[in-house]
């Protein structure tokens, strides 16, 4: 079983490796999505030399960093994080990818604050504005990375998004384009207190895309680990 996980993240490398030639990009990392796997199996693909964990949920993530511990790997939120959760997901977390409203912005703020510390936070993205999922709309993101200056202890390093899905990946190529742009953008503006390092997208069925595309970060569960349980 191992030797599967190991082996599908060879492939993945490899592809990645591929995708990079054609963006120009230095150095793409991959984040394992962990949602439903068992500790023993993200302790397989930790050992074939995944460094990134991503978590849905706040009581999932607690329950695994128990068991897995933080010294090997960096753990990122990256399901919708509910402003009554913020206070335990500071201590877990090494950065939020799903950063999607001011309101929650002000709640990290407060708990950081009071706990003393900075986080590293990514803004979620409404990339194909659809009602059905959480994120920043396309239009809005400038004012709202602007807006993040009153927020000392947040450091938006960067961008996320979860594009529509399409049986054909290639349709969801604009998107990603999309998002390099508004990427590029931001970075223009040069404010002060941001740094555009991240651009987390891309999932199994369509992380060469994005890489071709200019994602840095991909996010992947099911071509890591195969078929999901639950």
């Amino acid at each position: 079983m191992g030797d599967e996980i190991r082996k599908r993240i060879e492939t993945i490398r490899e592809k990645i490796l591929d995708a990079m030639k054609i963006s120009g990009v230095k150095e793409v990392q991959i984040l394992a999505a962990t949602k439903t796997v068992e500790p023993e199996r993200i302790k397989e693909a930790i050992e074939a030399g995944i460094t990134l964990i991503g978590e849905n949920r706040v009581q999932e993530a607690k329950a695994k960093i128990e068991v897995l511990g933080k010294e090997r790997v960096q753990w990122h939120m990256i399901g919708h994080l509910q402003r009554n959760k913020v206070k335990h997901a500071i201590k877990l977390f090494d950065m939020i990818e799903s950063v999607d409203s001011l309101p929650l912005v002000e709640e990290l703020e407060k708990r950081l604050s009071k706990a003393g510390k900075e986080m590293e936070i990514l803004v979620e993205v409404n990339i194909g504005k659809e009602d059905t999922k959480f994120g920043v709309m396309p239009e809005e993101v400038k004012d709202f990375i602007y807006k993040l200056k009153d927020y000392p202890h947040l450091k938006c390093v960067g961008l996320m998004c979860i594009p529509p899905w399409f049986e054909d990946p290639e349709k969801v190529r604009p998107y990603f384009v999309q998002m390099r742009r508004i990427k590029e953008e931001i970075e223009k503006e040069g404010f002060p207190h941001v740094e555009m390092k991240i651009l987390s997208m891309g999932m199994s069925d369509d992380y060469v895309i994005a890489v071709e595309e200019g994602a840095n970060l991909v996010r992947l569960g099911r071509a890591i680990f195969g078929e999901r349980k639950g």
